[in-house]
């Protein structure tokens, strides 16, 4: 049986798969896991692909409780699982590198074939969520599965100028990554508040500008290979000309002010920037990003070139001079004459430049690769132009929005009218986790596990869009991932216990549970946070669209659509709204004994038993019974108040609720 969208096939498997194959197929038996499992390596083998199997092998392990030997073998004959890869791939992992596989499970063991190490890789991480409960065993169950990925670039962009990660969190992030297919670790590495990474050229950039928060050289080697061992690659970001605060503050020389600078601990857009009419600056860039070029050997490097508004250069007579001897226009045309000096530098060190979408220019290169944050119509514009790009408009994670509506949005949505040729410069996209608002705690899960449903996006078949389906597999992904070491699911209860002083949080987790964050932009627009903004409240503990917020919208859609015959999904919406009244007075009381929380959430603890039994009022009228006139007025006024911004937390019920109560007749 072929599968679509990763539904209940032959006998008792169950696709939880993500992201989902290009081609699977499901056929009858399965293969038992028991301690005799051996793996065979039967043609190219080097220390990476070891070096994964021994991670995969502990991995299956740790899942399935079986005690499993890690000697690799040459001979097949009575291998579990038999590995066959090509070649190695290629010795930097490239955009062009090959990543497809096949695997095949029947009930004599697995065959997994690649043509290079990363492709193996890729099967590997499938074979793992293969791995299921048929009779009380776990078992591989058979199918056949052929794989490769719709895009080639396939990202995550972590922020790190600023608030710094330290580097296990960034090691486990790039597990994480590898679990779901994505293929490049953007680190975007400088920043107004902070520059991260060691130079030895230049070693005050780091011993002014970092606060002591830095990635050595050491470390940044070993982040680079530790990706390369999981085929990720890494494209370090060193954001120019603006962007630069964090610069300055050790050499003003560079800039277009006179200085002093100090590091800017506030965030939006800055009016200081590097001065693109010195030739001392151009000669300090090509030294440093000579020694970055060194030091990240991925054929890509990213300059930035975003948001610098050209205020400092309007007020800089020396500059204004320039811009009139040249007949540059605007500052827009100075930048362009930034980038071009730029740009040869970055290939006078062997590298691809990227860049965020100001730096596109008809007169650039057609190496440049164009990173977009407008959207599908500025990446469209540049396609046609002959560019390649990489989209993350829609996939900015600091916007809050569900993974259901990041699932939905694509590089190349149907109706695009690129022609096939233009399509093929269309390299993927890339998630984008900004970090204003960010730290080590909280990290994860603003990232996980939303970035899945992405990656998904980017890896598998245009028409794999079953939304309702995609947060089944979610669920299943979010614990897997868990089970890697990453804490979005663990960070939540932590910061729960630590706002109430107890470990008695039932109830508050409840309420944590129907609430998620507002933006990155909304909570500025309300605290005015700053990179020195303590980031210990309720909104730092709950997670972006947490379960609850899709499972009511998808019950009270299938109850809505005739209540007289969805009695389970009442019950299970009653019990839900029901909840929210009875736990109401224990939540009420831990907020009012927390200072933190009573500042924040006191008004949302007050609505939510109101809204509970207009919850549970609207499925007993729904079910028969009659609401009084005037009962629907004063529901959804109680819902437009709930609405209205308070704590920077928001109930994630509403829209539901306001169906329901829609649905419902007075007399």
């Amino acid at each position: 049986m072929i599968l679509s969208s990763g539904h209940l096939c032959a006998q008792s498997f169950v696709n939880t798969l993500m992201p989902e194959p290009a081609k699977l197929t499901a056929e009858q038996g399965s293969f038992a896991i028991t301690p005799s499992f051996i793996v065979a390596v039967t043609h190219y083998r080097d220390a990476r692909l070891d070096g994964a199997i021994g991670r995969m092998l502990h991995r299956l392990e740790y899942a399935t409780g079986t005690p499993i030997a890690k000697d690799i073998h040459k001979d097949a004959g009575g291998a579990s699982l038999v590995i066959d890869v090509q070649g190695p791939g290629e010795p930097i992992q490239s955009v062009d590198e090959d990543e497809s596989y096949s695997l095949d499970v029947t009930s004599n063991g697995a065959t997994l074939k690649a043509n290079t190490v990363v492709g193996a890789l890729r099967g590997m991480e499938t074979l793992l969520q293969l791995v299921q409960v048929q009779q009380g065993k776990f078992v591989l169950p058979a199918v056949s599965i052929q794989d490769s990925p719709r895009f080639q670039w396939r990202g995550l962009l972590i922020d790190c100028g600023r608030h710094f990660e330290p580097v296990d969190v960034i090691k486990r992030t790039l597990d994480g990554m590898a679990a779901v297919k994505l293929n490049v670790f953007h680190w975007h590495l400088t920043e107004d508040q902070g520059f991260r990474i060691e130079s030895k050229v230049f070693p005050k950039l780091t011993e002014m500008g970092s606060d002591g928060l830095y990635y050595t050289q050491e470390q940044a080697r070993e982040i680079v290979e530790y990706a390369r061992e999981r085929g990720i690659r890494v494209v370090p970001e060193f954001d120019m000309p603006g962007h630069t605060t964090s610069w300055f503050v050790s050499y003003p020389e560079i800039s277009s002010g006179a200085g002093p600078y100090q590091i800017r601990r506030e965030f939006g857009i800055s009016d200081y920037a590097m001065d693109p009419t010195r030739e001392s600056t151009y000669k300090f860039l090509d030294k440093f990003i000579g020694e970055m070029a060194s030091l990240f050997p991925d054929p890509y490097m990213h300059i930035g070139g975003d948001e610098t508004n050209g205020v400092q250069w309007k007020n800089n007579p020396k500059i204004v001079a320039f811009m009139q001897q040249h007949n540059m226009k605007d500052t827009a045309a100075l930048q362009t004459y930034f980038n071009q000096r730029l740009l040869k530098i970055v290939q006078k060190h062997h590298k691809h430049m990227v860049g965020w979408d100001e730096i596109f220019n008809p007169g650039l290169p057609k190496d440049v690769v164009i990173q977009s944050w407008r959207g599908t119509e500025s990446l469209n514009a540049a396609a046609k132009q002959g560019y390649q790009g990489i989209l993350s408009a829609p996939y900015y994670l600091d916007a809050m929005k569900s993974a259901g509506v990041h699932y939905l949005a694509d590089p190349i949505p149907v109706d695009s009218d690129l022609t096939p040729e233009q399509r093929k410069l269309v390299l993927g996209g890339e998630v984008c986790m900004w970090g204003e608002q960010l730290y080590e705690r909280t990290i994860d899960s603003r990232i996980w596990p939303r970035t899945a449903a992405i990656a998904e996006r980017l890896w598998s078949p245009a028409n794999v869009r079953d939304v309702d389906d995609m947060y089944r597999r979610l669920g299943v992904m979010s614990i897997r991932l868990e089970g890697l070491g990453l804490t979005h699911l663990t960070h939540e209860d932590a910061a729960l216990r630590a706002l109430a002083g107890t470990e008695d949080t039932n109830a508050l987790r409840f309420l944590a549970s129907v609430l998620e964050p507002v933006s990155f932009g909304e909570r500025y627009q309300a605290q005015h946070t700053s990179q020195l903004t303590p980031l210990d409240r309720l909104v730092d503990a709950v997670r972006p669209d947490p379960p609850a917020k899709h499972r009511i919208e998808f019950l009270v859609t299938e109850f809505l659509k005739d209540p007289a015959q969805q009695p389970d999904d009442a019950r299970s919406l009653t019990f839900f709204f029901k909840g929210m009244q009875m736990l109401a007075p224990k939540i009420q009381e831990q907020v009012s004994a927390s200072p933190l929380l009573a500042e924040d959430v006191t008004l949302r603890a007050q609505q939510l038993p109101d809204l509970g039994k207009i919850g549970a009022d609207a499925i007993a009228y729904l079910g028969g019974e009659t609401a009084p006139s005037g009962w629907k007025r004063n529901s959804l006024a109680a819902i437009d108040a709930a609405q209205k911004p308070s704590g920077i937390v928001r109930f994630v019920f509403l829209g539901p609720l306001r169906q329901l109560v829609d649905a419902v007749q007075e007399k």
